[in-house]
């Protein structure tokens, strides 16, 4: 697997080499190639596995690096560059004559990147060929383009090898698509087709099925029939756009599948129908949007190519957060969205290039708001990715920036210039790139390309109205303290290079001088270093709080809680760290995080937790990160420490597709997950609980790592360990008045940990050793939790306890009034329930002794005979409570309808608990008739039981039978001999 994007857009992701697998993928190895950055193609010899070719584009933003044509022959050991251009030309596209895997076509690719510049072509993009796996190469020019080539793709066809097609991105009108009868030898220019952006899209693929078709990925698939002579638009109804991969199935030459800018899709009929994979969370979120929606916050992404999004953080269903929560605001490239902090409906989205939108969520209608200039005044230019906040002091007041900054009081309708051209309005067209200045005429000049010199971070300081703060891509910051009557202007920074983009600024919440910002130099050379600058006097002075933050991860993004100002956050090219102490170390958080780049970060303030937009694999929300707050050295050298607990919501979550989870909709149903339900504990333990054995273990490896000899334990030490439960942690809640509510075990592993109270009482259902249970939903209220470990049955509290409020979130129409007396009906309900189920494993369990005892009897032949009568006697009483308890088996087998049984009556008072609702009049009728029918048997069932079955097994105990289950101690007296 080569890491790095092929492509040369403006958000492309950069590696460190080629990767290898030997277990399907489960893990991997770097096996070299760490300065290559972007591999365009990996070919594996069919005739050897450990012979791979690597065509290794390099470094996009500048010179050198691993690039060019790459050869291994002992699977990644070691690395042969077979085919070198030069330090600005690598190689992006491969392919074998399948007949002869020594013959290989090879394309080379001159390109550059830099902040708002393109060149993505030069006279070094060829076509190579060799025949001896590399050894030697030849450069192919007959009837090629002679002006500058930029990307060229490949394919050679599998019914004739003899015929090479190619794609290739040419200066003026000499793009097109060319063909080769003779393995390249001689090329006819087919037809002008070219794909839109020859950079982003640059794949073809020969049909396997059928000679001369080639398909050729763009922005709508285009296929050729006659070898690239004509093309044809495959049918894409109901399919995402822009399309990169491209397979086969060799079996069935009406199969597609593609890999697109939305995702995956299948056909079975070559296009005219589709279906999209709907359940792989990919999404490359360019930023992140918050609002305080009640009770839950929603949140807005803008999005690579699909649309702004806005979906919830949580919602009130036992499946999670389904792709169907979630509702598009804006089509095309999505970017910051920001919403009214007063009006959740009211909110503003942006597609590229500063398409701005006001949207009303509940209408769903929009209304265009981009800020136009005067007459007379020159073009604004917009960034890709365009800045917009809305100030902290006003609710319906936007800033939003292109070169200039604009202002508007009336939500968007009216807009006022608040600025000059803040950028140092360079001509991007005089700068060089890869040692030259390149000609309007280059290819694909600054095609697909963010303008140079706009504003691209932006923030108002919440503590001071008017104190704005301006980041621009050619490394300015700009400080207005007067809401933009006049500014200041910054442009050297202490060990930050000069012209470095500018990609976040952050005002302080909490000191009115402090502002913070992130630098992003990797388009400028390719410099990898990170860049965290803090000013604590308004920019006139600088400070780095890089700290250990690893070189190459980027910095694209920080945020600062809002309670701690030493407590800060950042997002990177390759996760997401946090600080503690203001920025001098930082701290990778991992989790279920994944390696990937954490283009933006924002804070919910009234629910404390940290939302990352991810590029690549969607959100992430870090919920009530709080307690990173109190974490100290005094903090972690305690035993244990149980952090504050948030209020909890006390709903019923519902079930719209009738079951937990996924339903029964399949795998392929996406869900996210909800955040535990109910009351979330946290807590750490400085030390892992440890049994004996486990303490006796650590010892003894400790003394074998000192070389010192290992004893045998005494027998005593050694029953104890075998005698002992394990250590457990134990978190207790009580009521207001001190009674127990619920215990919960948590893991006894030293660190920090989360367990969650679902807001019930226990179940009374007979124990079981699987797992926990839960009963009736406790009443709101305030509660209170403590921490203990409980060892050799002593349980030993740890930590202070917690108090906290669980609150009626009120979603029911018809909720219970009195939440007192319903949770009295359901303990009431709850304890017949109790008495039910214990008295029918009872029956099970007497049925069982009957069993043994007749099979005793035969064994016995001191027994009195009529036992055996006195057994079928009981065995039918017993029958007689297990219709009145569970029903009556004999018609029920038979297909056919019986009365109610009591537990039929109590299963479906039971199955009120799950609703917030007050018990019915049948639910009450049924506990009375189920109650007074269940005195009566359990009376009888206690005579059977604890008077006769005694009675039998003392008779049985007389006569010497073989001892039954049930029949307690057996009798026995020493007989002398």
């Amino acid at each position: 697997m080569g890491t790095g994007e092929n492509a040369s857009q403006r958000s492309v992701g950069y590696g460190d080499g080629v990767y290898k697998s030997l277990d399907g993928g489960r893990t991997w190895t770097n096996v070299g190639l760490q300065r290559s950055e972007h591999v365009g193609k990996i070919l594996i010899d069919p005739r050897d596995s450990d012979v791979v070719y690597v065509a290794a584009q390099g470094p996009l933003w500048g010179p050198g690096g691993d690039r060019g044509l790459y050869k291994t022959t002992d699977g990644g050991a070691t690395w042969r560059r077979v085919l070198q251009i030069s330090e600005n030309t690598g190689v992006t596209d491969i392919v074998f004559d399948p007949r002869d895997a020594d013959v290989i076509y090879a394309a080379s690719y001159q390109r550059r990147r830099h902040v708002g510049i393109l060149v993505a072509g030069g006279p070094e993009s060829a076509i190579y060929k060799t025949t001896d796996a590399g050894t030697t190469w030849r450069k192919l020019t007959l009837g090629l383009p002679t002006v500058d080539m930029g990307r060229i793709a490949l394919a050679v066809s599998p019914q004739h090898p003899d015929v090479v097609y190619a794609l290739i991105a040419a200066q003026g009108d000499e793009s097109g698509f060319f063909r080769s009868a003779d393995r390249g030898e001689r090329w006819e220019k087919m037809s002008d087709y070219i794909v839109v952006d020859p950079q982003y899209y640059g794949e073809i693929y020969a049909d396997p099925h059928k000679f001369d078709r080639v398909y050729a990925m763009d922005v709508m698939i285009h296929y050729s029939e006659d070898g690239g002579r004509t093309f044809q638009v495959l049918g894409s109804e109901f399919k995402h756009v822009d399309n990169h991969a491209f397979v086969f199935d060799p079996d069935d030459p009406e199969y597609l599948m593609v890999g697109s800018d939305g995702g995956i899709y299948e056909s079975w009929d070559r296009g005219e129908t589709w279906r999209f994979v709907a359940n792989l969370p990919v999404t490359q979120f360019y930023r992140v949007g918050l609002d305080n929606d009640f009770p839950f916050y929603n949140l807005y992404g803008g999005t690579q190519d699909n649309s702004t999004l806005g979906g919830p953080s949580r919602t009130t269903t036992v499946h999670g957060i389904r792709n169907g929560d979630w509702f598009i605001t804006l089509g095309g490239d999505g970017f910051q969205t920001r919403v009214d902090p007063e009006n959740p409906d009211i909110l503003y989205s942006q597609y590229q290039y500063a398409g701005l939108v006001r949207y009303d969520r509940r209408s769903g209608e929009r209304i265009d708001i981009q800020p136009q200039p005067e007459p007379g005044e020159p073009a604004l230019r917009w960034h890709w990715d365009s800045p917009l906040i809305i100030s902290p002091h006003s609710g319906t007041r936007l800033y939003f920036a292109a070169n200039r900054l604009f202002r508007s009081d009336d939500r968007g309708d009216t807009w006022v210039p608040v600025s000059r051209d803040l950028s140092r309005q360079l001509d991007r067209n005089r700068m060089e790139v890869m040692g030259t200045v390149w000609s309007v005429d280059a290819v694909w000049k600054n095609v697909f390309t963010s303008p140079f010199g706009t504003i691209v971070a932006l923030d108002e300081s919440p503590l001071e109205e008017g104190l704005i703060y301006v980041g621009t891509d050619d490394g300015l910051i700009q400080i207005s303290e007067d809401g933009g009557a006049t500014w200041r202007q910054i442009e050297r920074f202490p060990g930050v290079p000069e012209l470095t983009y500018v990609a976040d600024v952050l005002a302080s919440r909490h000191h009115a001088n402090t502002v913070y910002a992130v630098f992003n130099n990797h388009k400028n050379g390719g410099d990898f270093t990170p860049y965290i600058l803090k000013s604590t006097d308004r920019g006139r002075s600088w400070r780095s709080l890089t700290g250990n933050i690893p070189d190459r991860y980027i910095v694209w993004s920080i945020v600062e809680d809002h309670v701690n100002a030493n407590l800060l956050f950042a997002g990177t090219e390759f996760g997401l760290f946090f600080t503690l102490d203001g920025g001098q170390h930082w701290i990778e958080l991992t989790g279920e995080m994944p390696t990937i780049a954490i283009r933006d970060l924002e804070i919910q303030r009234r629910e404390n937790d940290l939302v990352a937009a991810s590029f690549g694999r969607g959100f992430f929300i870090l919920d009530d990160y709080s307690p990173l707050r109190d974490i100290g050295v005094e903090l972690l050298a305690q035993e244990a420490h149980l952090f504050p607990v948030k209020d909890a919501w006390m709903y019923i979550q519902a079930q719209p597709m009738g079951w937990r989870s996924k339903g029964v909709q399949g795998h392929a149903l996406y869900t996210a997950p909800n955040p535990p339900f109910g009351a979330v504990f946290t807590y750490y333990l400085r030390d892992e609980l440890q049994s004996r054995r486990e303490r006796r273990q650590e010892r003894e490896r400790r003394l074998r790592g000192e070389g010192k000899p290992v004893y045998y334990p005494s027998w005593e030490e050694l029953r104890a360990e075998d005698r002992e439960d394990e250590p457990a942690i134990i978190l207790t809640v009580t009521d207001e008045g001190g009674n127990v509510v619920r215990r919960i075990t948590g893991p006894s592993r030293a660190g920090f940990h989360r367990v969650a109270w679902d807001l019930r009482y226990p179940a009374l259902t007979p124990a079981r050793l699987d797992g926990d249970r839960s009963g009736p939903m406790a009443v709101p209220g305030t509660y209170t939790v403590t921490l203990a470990r409980l060892v050799d049955g002593v349980l030993t509290p740890m930590g202070e306890p917690q108090r906290f409020e669980a609150k009626p979130l009120g979603l029911a129409t018809l909720a219970a009034a009195d939440k007192e007396a319903l949770l009295v009906f359901q303990q009431k309900a709850g304890r017949l329930q109790r008495a039910v189920l214990g008295a029918n494993q009872v029956v099970r369990e007497t049925a069982e002794q009957l069993e043994y005892i007749r099979r005793a009897l035969m064994d016995a032949p001191a027994a009195d005979p009529t036992l055996f009568q006195r057994i079928v006697e009981l065995k039918g009483r017993l029958v007689q409570i297990q219709v009145q308890l569970i029903g009556d088996e004999t018609v029920t087998g038979r297909q056919e309808y019986a009365p109610p049984s009591i537990s039929d009556r109590v299963d479906r008072v039971v199955g009120g608990f799950w609703s917030s609702s007050a018990p019915t009049n049948t639910h009450r009728r049924s506990y009375e008739i189920a109650g007074r029918a269940f005195e009566e048997v359990l009376e009888a069932l206690r005579v059977l039981v604890e008077v006769e079955m005694k009675e039998l097994s003392g008779a049985l105990e007389t006569a010497g039978a073989p001892w039954t289950p049930g029949r307690g101690v057996p009798s026995w007296r020493f007989e002398p001999l």
